[in-house]
């Protein structure tokens, strides 16, 4: 069965300014004890901890009900939107979070929403509310292309209603962590989605070498693998391609988040380092490059506030709104990473500081979506150009 899910992403649920700031403290407070760079480290530099710490996860879900924020009512959530989420995320940004959050809450949960699928959101969202179900989207494929009519994987159909998906994702955010895939695959009808579950047959999962720790990747083989049709074959491409776009503007509240946390950092330490006899952020170069990141930061912040409005709303440009807001805040926060580099100077450079963490989640969060060159044409496109 499915319906016209349009509006569910928008979020039935819109939180005053003052519940706002409680939330925003509440996941600050908890990422300060759970999020530390000493937690960051250990997670970033092992990959069998599969880049998410459990126990904080089973808190997110337990105890700050923060996997179900976005989800609606109907399926167990809280019913908030984007406005919500932004402040989460941006929380989660500035401590570097190492968690499958945007790979199972925004795309997998925005991907099952979109797909207008009723039955299957009921079978799946609870879970992802939950915490139980850590569940992640496969469309990418060897060149890194997010656009469902890229996929060379295809699904055929098989006996009783369900079917089977030969192919190879790449680029699959928390693959190894993830107990449902959902993945883009080419039916005889067109480009569609469906439900894999970990441990299906002819199903291979492996981790990839990444720049950043903190979001790992992996590769997904399907061979004749079995797999369940969400909404109907050959309808997913116009959702997925807004689930790409709602993921981006994800990924901007982060790298937002992060850039703050530079910011601060560099300040700090412009204020502390004494050079000369006086602070090195009385000399005028520094100066100018805080003033230019603090610039850089707060066009970032407001464009990513702007389109989380736009989403929740459901205008009609929310789309463009989204992808730009993604562009914004990746070129942002890939110069305010690296001028905190170099405000730190040597130290800066060293792998014990914890500034080389956040160059590296810049610049991976960047690419992840196929890169600048990719976001640009996405944008012409959502504009219509």
């Amino acid at each position: 069965m499915t319906v016209d899910a349009t509006n569910d992403y928008a979020g039935a649920n819109t939180a005053g300014a003052d519940e706002l700031a409680d939330l925003r403290a509440m996941v600050r407070d908890f990422l300060a004890d759970n999020s530390g760079e000493e937690a960051v480290r250990k997670i970033a530099e092992d990959p069998d901890r599969l880049g998410y710490d459990p126990q904080v996860w089973s808190r997110m879900a337990d105890q700050l009900g923060l996997l179900q924020l976005a989800i609606p009512d109907r399926f167990g959530g809280d019913g908030f939107g984007f406005p919500e989420l932004r402040v989460v995320l941006e929380e989660m940004g500035a401590a570097l979070l190492c968690s499958p959050f945007v790979s199972s809450v925004v795309f997998a949960a925005q991907s099952l929403l979109l797909s207008g699928d009723e039955e299957a959101c009921a079978r799946y969202l609870p879970g992802i509310g939950g915490g139980t179900t850590i569940a992640t989207l496969a469309l990418a494929e060897e060149a890194g292309i997010w656009d469902p009519d890229s996929c060379g994987t295809t699904a055929m159909p098989d006996v009783g209603g369900r079917w089977r998906i030969s192919g190879t994702k790449s680029f699959v955010p928390h693959a190894r962590a993830a107990n449902l895939l959902l993945v883009a695959a080419q039916a005889p009808e067109g480009p569609s989605l469906y439900a894999v579950e970990r441990g299906a047959a002819g199903l291979t999962v492996r981790g990839l070498e990444t720049l950043d720790g903190t979001r790992p990747l992996g590769e997904v083989l399907m061979v004749d693998t079995p797999a369940v049709l969400i909404g109907t074959a050959g309808t997913a491409a116009e959702s997925l391609r807004r689930v790409v776009d709602l993921g981006g503007l994800a990924l901007a509240a982060e790298q937002v988040g992060g850039m703050r946390r530079c910011l601060d950092m560099s300040v700090t330490y412009a204020k502390e380092r004494i050079q000369f006899g006086r602070p090195i952020g009385s000399f005028q170069a520094i100066k100018h490059k805080l003033a230019d990141m603090l610039v850089r930061a707060e066009l970032a912040d407001a464009a990513t506030e702007a389109a989380c409005a736009a989403v929740a709303a459901d205008w009609e440009d929310s789309s463009s709104a989204a992808v730009a807001a993604y562009i914004t805040a990746s070129e942002a926060f890939g110069h305010i990473a690296a001028e905190t580099i170099q405000v730190h100077g040597g130290i800066g450079f060293t792998w014990e500081h914890p500034a080389h963490l956040y160059f590296r989640r810049a610049r991976a969060a960047q690419n992840l979506l196929g890169g600048p060159t990719a976001t640009h044409h996405r944008l012409l496109e959502r504009m219509g150009v």
